[in-house]
């Protein structure tokens, strides 16, 4: 057998359906997909490879997917740290886009973003934010996947005078990128809070016709249930289920505040749950019951949020927090454990986007995602279980290797297709100019 890229590690985390754990052995490479699974003896003997890479103290996995970001607002790190939600938003956040963003902003925020998530091993993300077309264009030029959201909401900003021009924008977006290897697109109304009835329910149908996902922020807080319960006469979920958006297309993000009818709800209508635990304890949202969720079988990805509210892009911490924070909400310490977890961060991310057949797992035939992360380093030693060194304390500065599509765009932890020395530049000339006005 040939291939164009034959990786060797000590061990390998598939993410397959048997949680296997694959002891020296090696991935094999061609075309920007899998080839095979192997053990190394067998690899060297029987694959004739074009290049041959060896990576003693790693441990391969699939790229980590964050199901939920808000990548331009990188450029927001910190600004406004330490205040309830919507203090936070109306406040800060809101003030600062208003008077900010603009397509540049939009660039060199998502490539600040593109870089800390390649950095700490992301190979596919989910946005949310506005310019789409920018964050879609920066992050294939940075060789990295990602599936780009179609904003809409109700009130008018610098990209749009009201839902139906963010529709109209976003629908253009979609003809663009229609056949990209990398980029992928999905409708994101903001929130049941700032998007009426109306635009739901043609996000509905346009997602169904076009057969794309529906991401947004649902149940987020307690405030947003009853001002729900108070504006509609029912909680979110309730109205969002009323305009048929319940099914396996909707990826609902947050869900910190959730009755035993609506998991079940959730289980029985295939919804997704996008589980984002540093930002709901950053901004005291509440407590995602992942546990019940996940034993009631519905699909709980994770996010990381903006680095606005979190601070960092770091899914490797996300998995940590999330197993921790389970552990501690449901008072068991067998709950959500480190398998889990990193299934949350993979294969689970890659079916609520509808990409399961595509990535969030290393099996042949899937495209060539893969993560290289040292455990050499004195916090990850020794290596008795790798996936719970991977969890429990393993960090983005381990990240040392990253493959997406088969294409290296991470080398000894510095990206081949980012210039670090201007990303940095020009984030700290934004910082100067967002401090002065805030």
């Amino acid at each position: 057998m040939q291939a164009e890229l034959l990786i060797h590690a000590p061990w390998i985390l598939p993410v397959d359906a048997a949680d296997s754990q694959l002891d020296d052995h090696a991935i094999a490479v061609s075309e920007g997909r899998i080839q095979a699974l192997l053990p190394s003896t067998e690899a060297r003997a029987s694959i004739e490879a074009q290049r041959e890479i060896e990576l003693p103290g790693h441990v391969l996995i699939p790229g980590l997917i964050n199901a939920h970001t808000h990548a331009a607002m990188s450029l927001m790190r910190g600004l406004a740290d330490d205040l309830p939600l919507m203090t936070w938003l109306h406040e800060h956040i809101w003030p600062a886009e208003q008077r900010w963003v603009d397509p540049a902003f939009v660039g060199d925020g998502t490539r600040l973003a593109v870089l800390e998530m390649l950095r700490g091993g992301v190979t596919c993300y989910n946005d949310m934010y506005f310019h789409p077309e920018v964050s879609a264009q920066v992050t294939a030029e940075a060789g990295m996947r990602a599936v780009i959201g179609m904003i809409v909401i109700d009130f008018p900003t610098g990209y749009a005078a009201d839902a139906d021009g963010y529709i109209a924008k976003g629908l253009a977006l979609h003809e663009h990128y229609r056949d990209h290897p990398l980029i992928r697109v999905a409708f994101a109304p903001h929130s049941p809070y700032t998007v009426s009835d109306a635009p739901l329910s043609r996000v509905r149908t346009l997602a169904d016709q076009l057969e794309i996902p529906i991401h947004i922020h649902v149940h987020e807080t307690r405030d947003e249930v009853t001002q729900s319960l108070r504006d509609h006469g029912q909680r979110p979920l309730a109205r969002l289920d009323g305009l048929g958006l319940l099914d396996p297309a909707l990826l609902a993000v947050h869900m910190t505040q959730l009755e035993d009818a609506e998991i079940e709800r959730l289980a029985a209508t295939g919804t997704h749950v996008v589980h984002c635990p540093e930002s709901n304890l950053k901004l005291a949202s509440g407590f995602c019951p992942l546990a019940r969720l996940l034993e009631a079988g519905v699909n709980v990805a994770l996010g990381t949020d903006g680095a606005a509210s979190n601070n960092d892009l770091s899914m490797l911490g996300e998995m940590r927090t999330a197993a921790l924070l389970a552990k501690g909400v449901s008072g068991s310490a067998a709950a959500v454990p480190a398998s889990a977890a990193l299934r949350m961060a993979t294969i689970n991310g890659a079916r609520a986007l509808g990409l399961g057949e595509e990535i969030g797992s290393l099996e042949p035939g899937k495209a060539a995602d893969i993560v290289a992360i040292d455990l050499g380093d004195a916090h990850t030693q020794p290596v008795y279980h790798p996936t719970s060194q991977l969890v429990y304390a393993a960090s983005s500065s381990q990240v040392r290797q990253v493959w997406i599509n088969g294409r290296q765009v991470l080398r000894d932890g510095a990206p081949t297709l980012i210039d670090t020395a201007d990303t940095f530049a020009r984030a700290r000339t934004w910082g100067e100019r967002l401090a002065a006005s805030d």
